[in-house]
């Protein structure tokens, strides 16, 4: 009996330990409220999105981190990132350059370059001729990229960018927020794996809401294909 009594209070005990790491986090500490909540371009999955800037030298330091975690996202999460304007010249300037980098299939091979560029090597990518310099180096054809920098569907996604950094209350970056509810705040945080680790708490508490039987997925092994 005693066995069995032990194996009930184990499993009562796993159930709770997620109930439990939500129940410290505390609105206005860990996370704030977005109202009204955003739509998710994946409802069928929780949607976490970074905000973010080239422009941003505290987006250069985390983004590999950021690289890392995202590689290891349990399967009902979908990440995707989102460059800001701030309606600071550069910043909208570079928003246009990551969504051309993206329409043409190039910023996975690029997003630590260009990162690079700016915040270690110095380098003025400050205006069109400059950046199509700066691909073109890189091996990119320059027509390539000049037609998916001027393109109809660039400047699309920069306008809806900039309405949902509104909307999601994005005041500096790097932010991250949880399926279109929660931004992560993090005043406590010290660095950027604490940042990381808060926002695995809020997926956790957004899983529980939307499944609250469910058991979180595990997360991916990026050594695995």
């Amino acid at each position: 009996m005693k066995k069995h009594l032990s194996a009930w209070l184990a499993a009562i005990v796993l159930t709770l330990l997620p109930f439990a790491a939500q129940a410290q986090l505390a609105v206005g500490r860990d996370y704030a409220l977005i109202d009204p909540a955003q739509p998710t371009d994946n409802p069928a999955k929780i949607e976490v999105i970074e905000f973010f800037s080239y422009a941003c030298p505290h987006c250069s330091d985390l983004n590999p981190y950021v690289v890392k975690w995202a590689a290891q996202l349990p399967a009902d999460v979908a990440f995707r990132r989102v460059p800001v304007g701030f309606g600071n010249p550069f910043y909208q300037l570079m928003a246009k350059f990551y969504y051309s980098l993206e329409a043409i299939g190039e910023v996975k091979r690029l997003d630590a370059a260009v990162f690079n560029a700016i915040h270690e090597k110095g380098l003025k990518l400050v205006d069109d001729k400059s950046l199509i310099d700066w691909v073109t180096a890189q091996g990119v054809d320059a027509k390539t990229f000049s037609d998916a920098y001027n393109s109809f569907g660039v400047m699309s996604k920069i306008k809806r960018a900039e309405q949902l950094a509104q909307a999601s209350k994005i005041r500096g970056v790097p932010a991250m927020v949880v399926d279109g509810r929660y931004l992560v705040v993090g005043q406590d945080i010290k660095s950027h794996a604490e940042l990381l680790t808060l926002t695995d708490k809020v997926i956790d508490k957004r899983r529980s809401e939307r499944n609250p039987k469910i058991d979180p997925p595990p997360k991916k092994d990026p050594k695995k294909k």
